[in-house]
C-alpha cells in the first residue's frame, strides 16, 4: 500500500456495504462454529500484523500480539453487536497493544529502553520488511503519540469513522491530527532526506 495523501484516502478506505453484512454473517455463523471464524481471519491478519509490527517494530512481538488479537476476537464474538467489525477488531487489537506496552514496561528496566526498536535487524527481519519500512516506523516514532496512532490505524486501513471510534474521538478531529500528522512527517522525512512518495 502507499503512503497516500489523506484527502484521496477516505474513498479507498470506506469499508463496502456488501463487505460489513458479510462480515456480519460470518460472525453469526462463527458465534456457533468457531471453524467459520477462518474467513474473518485471512482477510484481516496481514493488516493487523502490519499495525502491530509498525507499532511495536519487532516481527516476533508483532506476531504474538496478532495472535493474541485473534484469540480476543474469537473468544468475544459473542459480545459483537453487529457493528463494523473491522473496526470492532482494531479496537481488540489497539487494546492489545497497550496491554503488551504495559506488561513490557514491567519487564524492562531503563537500560532495555533503548532497545524498543531493533537497529540492526535479523535476516528474519529482512524478510517480514523492506528497508523503507524501518525507516517509516523510526518517523512514526518520533511523532505525538496520538499522531501516530492516528496514521497507524489510516495505514491498517481505518476510516476516520473507525478510528474515532477507537481513540474515542470525532472524525473531524480525527482528520485533523492526521492533518497535523502528516505536515509534521513530512517534516522529519525531508530532514532525512526520505520521500514518503516512495514508500510501497
Amino acid at each position: 500500500m502507499c503512503f497516500v495523501e489523506a484527502a484521496g484516502m477516505a474513498e479507498l478506505l470506506t469499508p463496502n456495504p456488501i463487505q460489513i453484512d458479510d462480515e456480519r454473517m460470518l460472525v453469526a455463523r462463527a458465534v456457533g462454529n468457531p471453524e467459520a471464524f477462518a474467513p474473518l481471519y485471512l482477510r484481516y491478519v496481514d493488516r493487523v500484523h502490519a499495525y502491530c509490527y509498525r507499532r511495536l517494530g519487532n516481527p516476533d512481538e508483532a506476531a504474538d500480539v496478532t495472535s493474541i488479537v485473534f484469540s480476543r476476537a474469537l473468544s468475544s464474538l459473542h459480545s459483537f453487536r453487529g457493528e463494523n467489525f473491522r473496526s470492532w477488531l482494531f479496537a481488540i487489537a489497539h487494546n492489545a497493544l497497550s496491554d503488551h506496552y504495559r506488561y513490557r514496561h514491567l519487564e524492562s528496566s531503563l537500560d532495555d529502553a533503548g532497545r524498543l526498536f531493533d537497529r540492526h535487524p535479523s535476516p528474519e527481519d529482512e524478510a517480514i520488511a523492506h528497508e523503507a519500512q524501518r525507516t517509516v516506523v523510526a518517523l512514526l516514532a518520533e511523532l505525538p503519540e496520538e499522531q501516530r496512532q492516528v496514521l497507524e490505524l489510516r495505514l491498517a486501513g481505518l476510516s476516520s469513522k473507525e478510528i474515532g471510534v477507537i481513540l474515542g474521538k470525532q472524525p473531524n478531529a480525527i482528520d485533523q491530527a492526521q492533518y497535523r500528522a502528516m505536515t509534521r512527517l513530512r517534516g522529519i522525512a525531508t530532514s532525512t532526506g526520505f520521500r514518503l512518495e516512495d514508500w510501497s
